[in-house]
């Protein structure tokens, strides 16, 4: 691998007896790593089930790594949302902030969903989860795999930072900014990253943290929690954006993040004062563990913020609609989803609970998708089947061969039993209309393989 010469000069600078070490790294290759989902799945259950080689990543109790060969991506278990395929040290991040069961919680650089799902099973699809991409095209991904994954507290939107600092100050209890970044720690998982890199990237993109960083400092209430990450070694967007944000906010506190399995403190001498407190912050090297560079900072409010003066959603969903629905629920599912329910034009959703009101925002997922209303009928849509368990389902299709249905083909099954969600293993895949002996599929078209 061909690294930038002013990377390699830098490095050297600053790892001095270390480099060597570090740049041996280069020549191995990179580890894999996936998630169970604690949703859906546990963990005994999954690692019967797994046809992988998996062994535990040591900082993540939901992590393993795999083998190359395993190709986990391709297997139905994915499409199925029971894992979720993660680099191995960017797990450590979520797994720092700790959210709990109903807080407000804030993934402010949510983009592609790795940390967004790994809060969400956290919180056990409790509370509020706001997750927010500023790109409208990975903001895209991020709502899918929020969908494959089954999470229904989730709100996800496609703003500005300082959009979401106007509308939610003092919110939140806990905020994750996982920043754009020049991604040193990714070069050996993604060269593309070495042809962007430079010294004057670098220097951009610490600009662009600390404006995020003040932009979630508003959003944060009095004794919330703040976890900063960057994937990269750069101590100009990792130890001095930090010395810089503790300069600027007297009442934010470093906390000292618990370090094991290689897993290192910041460096006090890359800081412009030799600041002792950020060893508090953790380092993650590729040549002192199985997993790429990233850097993780926990912080915590210790003065009063602004009250948030806002209001939560209320519903707009008409007598009908709720009927149709109702009718469809009653038939189909053996529970009912009592939340407080929201239509865009024909869509209905569920949203989380204490969802604060969204008006103004660009909302690309409102909590659970539910369906659509079509011609005084209901269609559920791929999202409610994702999230629902086999027994809260009224029928369930397993088949032996996946492939056709993956692939959207109708099957034949003799039966005529409505709507069905068609099941792997127990664990559901998507919808199916049975009618007359036939399966109409009813997988998305976008998903098909």
């Amino acid at each position: 691998m061909k690294l930038p010469h002013t990377f390699v000069e830098k490095m050297n600078a600053l790892l001095q007896e270390e480099a060597p070490r570090f740049f041996a790294s280069y020549e191995k290759e990179k580890v894999n790593g996936l998630r169970f989902n604690p949703l859906k799945i546990e963990r005994d259950a999954f690692l019967a089930l797994a046809p992988f080689s998996l062994s535990p990543v040591p900082f993540c109790p939901t992590g393993f790594y795999y083998e190359t060969d395993d190709q986990p991506g391709k297997h139905p278990y994915h499409a199925a949302g029971l894992y979720y395929i993660q680099e191995p040290s960017a797990m450590f991040v979520a797994e720092t902030l700790q959210p709990s069961h109903g807080e407000k919680v804030l993934d402010l650089c949510a983009a592609p969903g790795g940390k967004t799902t790994q809060l969400a099973a956290m919180m056990d699809n409790t509370g509020f989860l706001l997750a927010n991409e500023i790109h409208p095209k990975r903001v895209k991904a991020l709502s899918e795999n929020i969908e494959r994954l089954g999470i229904t507290n989730t709100l996800v939107t496609n703003e500005t930072p300082e959009k979401l600092a106007e509308y939610f100050v003092g919110y939140f209890d806990k905020i994750l900014v996982d920043a754009p970044c020049s991604g040193e720690g990714m070069f050996r998982k993604d060269e593309e990253a070495i042809h962007y890199w430079s010294e004057e990237h670098v220097h951009q993109c610490a600009v662009k943290q600390r404006h995020i960083l003040d932009c979630a400092y508003r959003m944060l209430k009095e004794g919330g929690i703040l976890i900063y990450s960057t994937c990269t070694f750069s101590p100009e967007e990792n130890e001095q954006t930090m010395e810089a944000l503790l300069q600027k906010y007297e009442d934010l506190e470093l906390v000292a993040i618990e370090k094991s399995a290689g897993i290192q403190p910041g460096r006090p001498e890359w800081t412009k004062t030799t600041l002792t407190a950020i060893e508090q912050t953790a380092r993650l090297w590729p040549h002192l563990l199985l997993g790429e560079g990233h850097f993780v900072a926990k912080l915590q409010k210790v003065s009063p913020a602004p009250t948030w003066k806002g209001k939560n959603a209320t519903s707009n969903v008409t007598k009908q609609t709720l009927r149709e629905y109702r009718a469809f629920e009653q038939e189909t599912l053996t529970i009912n989803i009592e939340k407080t329910m929201y239509s865009f034009n024909q869509h209905l959703f569920a949203l989380p609970d204490d969802c604060p009101s969204f008006a103004g925002l660009k909302i690309v997922r409102a909590g659970l998708h539910l369906g659509e209303q079509k011609k005084q009928r209901f269609e559920p849509n791929h999202a409610l089947a994702l999230a629902l368990k086999k027994e809260e389902i009224v029928h369930s299709l397993e088949l032996e061969d996946y492939t056709k249905y993956l692939r959207g083909e109708t099957i034949e099954t003799g039966g005529d039993r409505g709507w069905v969600v068609v099941t792997i293993d127990g664990y559901p895949l998507g919808w199916g209309k049975e009618v007359k002996g036939t399966l109409k599929n009813f997988y998305p078209k976008g998903l098909r393989i």
